[in-house]
């Protein structure tokens, strides 16, 4: 969400669901502006464009959401991605942390459902 991977990878070992991106060290490049909600996350989708925290604090921040498929199903088994690296002088990537569970309300309120871990960085 919010990000996409430039290359897809090998996928040949999955038959019929494929992943967006097959690779173990994928580049993620930010969404542009206009992309549909339903690919959006809260502060992205800038084109790659940041401004610098002299400039203007508020938008000197961009997000995606990755899920990592046979990262784990619990929060004990789970395995963090590491060494997050950006490509782009002077920005810095923090390293994960497992936060609390995050709960999610469908829309018509009759069911609720958990992710079963989220990391911020």
């Amino acid at each position: 969400m919010g990000g996409e991977a430039t290359e897809q990878g090998d996928c040949s070992e999955f038959t019929e669901t494929f992943p967006y991106c097959c690779k173990k060290d994928p580049t993620i490049i930010d969404l542009h502006p206009g992309t549909p909600y339903n690919k959006q996350f809260a502060n992205c989708c800038k084109g790659g464009v940041l401004r610098t925290r002299a400039q203007d604090p508020p938008n000197a921040v961009a997000a995606f959401q990755v899920s990592v498929g046979r990262a784990g199903n619990n929060k004990t088994a789970i395995i963090a991605p590491q060494d997050f690296a950006l490509k782009t002088p002077g920005y810095t990537c923090n390293q994960p942390k497992i936060a609390e569970l995050t709960e999610f309300t469908s829309p018509n309120e009759r069911r609720v459902t958990q992710a079963i871990c989220k990391y911020f960085f």
